[in-house]
């Protein structure tokens, strides 16, 4: 019984990991193509920057899904690059993301 229900709260762990991925993919793709439909600069480089934090966390989310699934040393060195490089994406874009908004606002305050 103990394994049974160790086993199944494993496979929950890997379907939710598994859906955060997919949604940060189709959250990627959406600003990506939402880029192509804008003309304004500064609108185009706010949404890249939201799209690099999707991407950050697909990598993160990548890197704890193929340690969970394989569990070996190998896998734990290129997941624990994945991570990091996740890491770095996802808070460098949050921090673009945060100056192109609020470059959005100053710009056009009536906007708001």
């Amino acid at each position: 019984m103990g394994f049974e229900a160790y086993y199944l709260r494993g496979v929950d762990e890997m379907f939710i990991i598994a859906l955060f991925i997919i949604l940060s993919v189709v959250f990627y793709i959406y600003y990506k193509v939402s880029i192509l439909r804008t003309k304004d600069s500064l609108l185009q480089k706010y949404t890249n920057a939201k799209s690099r934090v999707c991407f950050g966390s697909f990598l993160i989310f990548f890197a704890i899904n193929q340690y969970l699934a394989y569990q070996q040393k190998f896998v734990l060195i290129i997941s624990l690059i994945f991570f990091v490089l996740g890491i770095m994406q996802a808070v460098d874009g949050y921090k673009e993301a945060k100056h192109y908004r609020n470059e959005w606002r100053r710009l056009y305050p009536e906007g708001n």
